[in-house]
């Protein structure tokens, strides 16, 4: 039994501090970050960051250290980088926010689980590796999940269906998983925004959908463009707003729309969020086709800014979004269709879901999440 009186070193994989990765683990990394070095006033904590974010973290306390990471995230080179960087540190419990935890990791650790995307799609659509090194790094991932699960002290995770998820596939125990809700977090104020400016920087025009988020093939956005297409056939007026970070399947997703010939389609690319409030708040509604998500930031910040919200019935979408959002399915192309029409058609349904999308926010914050955390490291840290 370790002395409890001591300080503890924690530490956190932070290599995706703040980075745009579909607007989600980085987020989620940022914010349990920040909150636990001001809440925990005990222990010691190793802040481990990328080249990328590592001069962006600045703390002026001696309780926090940072430390560079050359290595890249789901590289080789991490499975010997980070043990080495562990044990240099004297690392007494270890906090990964992703599955990606080196096979010889030989510390306590605690393992955050967003989703089970690569089990359920794991197709050649979502890597641009070539199909024999696809089907290796598939086969890692695998065993690094397996062993992931098998080897946490503790499995922190984002909803019910992805617990769910993690039980079906690797019969873990259920007594070993705890789910911590993500937060929406404290967005800008649109009253503060001058739209107008915003607006025409980007050259949009409303009335317009909005999609953010990345372009994987499980977002099913080329359904969206497909199913907007044949919606702006008949309104010419209305765009579509596809925003993200460009990559090769944002390329491919333009491609089929320049097929297509449409130039309301528009992709403005990776917008910071001080602009992306004017997106959300000045669209019609905001559009989620996804086939599956472990939880589902985007469409709660969209109805934070009085956006209403169209989403996919798949995956754990109706557990986050509960009513607030107007559901279809999401292989259905008619569906989608006659629902977005409804949406666009029907003031008094877009009235009706904002007001449920304010109440429905207030379920998740922050400080929910990391003071559910900070709880499960003070329960190992008893144990080891």
């Amino acid at each position: 039994m370790s002395d409890l009186n001591k300080n503890k070193i924690i530490g956190i994989d932070a290599r995706l501090y703040g980075e745009d990765v579909g607007r989600g683990i980085g987020r989620y990394i940022k914010e349990i970050v920040d909150s636990i070095i001001l809440k925990d006033k005990k222990n010691v904590y190793i802040i481990f960051l990328s080249g990328d974010n590592y001069n962006n973290f600045n703390i002026n306390n001696p309780h926090i250290r940072k430390v560079l990471v050359k290595s890249r995230w789901y590289s080789l080179c991490e499975q010997f980088e980070m043990p080495y960087l562990i044990k240099k540190h004297k690392i007494d419990l270890m906090h990964f926010p992703h599955f990606n935890v080196p096979l010889f990791c030989t510390v306590p650790f605690i393992v955050t689980i967003h989703d089970l995307i690569l089990t359920k799609f794991p197709t050649l659509r979502a890597s641009t590796l070539h199909p024999i090194l696809y089907k290796i790094k598939d086969f890692a991932y695998k065993i690094l999940i397996k062993n992931t699960i098998k080897k946490s002290e503790k499995i922190l995770t984002v909803s019910q269906f992805t617990k769910d998820d993690i039980i079906e596939q690797f019969n873990s125990s259920e007594k070993k998983i705890t789910i911590t809700y993500e937060g929406v977090s404290k967005q800008i104020n649109p009253q503060k925004i001058d739209d107008k400016k915003v607006l025409l920087r980007y050259n949009l025009h409303k009335p317009y959908l909005l999609y953010v988020g990345s372009a994987y093939p499980h977002k099913n956005l080329e359904i969206l463009v497909e199913v907007f297409n044949e919606i702006n056939k008949n309104n010419k007026n209305l765009d579509l707003v596809i925003v993200g970070k460009d990559d090769y399947f944002f390329k491919c997703l333009k491609n089929l729309a320049y097929k297509f010939e449409n130039k309301n389609i528009k992709f403005p690319g990776f917008i910071p969020d001080t602009e992306l409030a004017s997106f959300y708040h000045n669209a019609k509604a905001y559009i989620f086709p996804s086939l599956y998500e472990g939880f589902g930031l985007p469409p709660l910040e969209a109805m934070y800014y009085a956006c209403p919200v169209l989403s996919s019935n798949r995956s754990c979408l109706p557990e986050i979004l509960g009513d607030a959002a107007v559901y279809f399915n999401p292989k259905n192309k008619k569906e989608i269709q006659e629902k977005i029409i409804e949406i666009l058609d029907n003031k008094v349904l877009r009235d009706s879901q904002i007001k449920k999308g304010h109440k429905q926010i207030k379920k998740y914050n922050w400080d929910n999440c990391v003071n559910q955390t900070l709880e499960e490291y003070n329960k190992v840290l008893k144990k080891i």
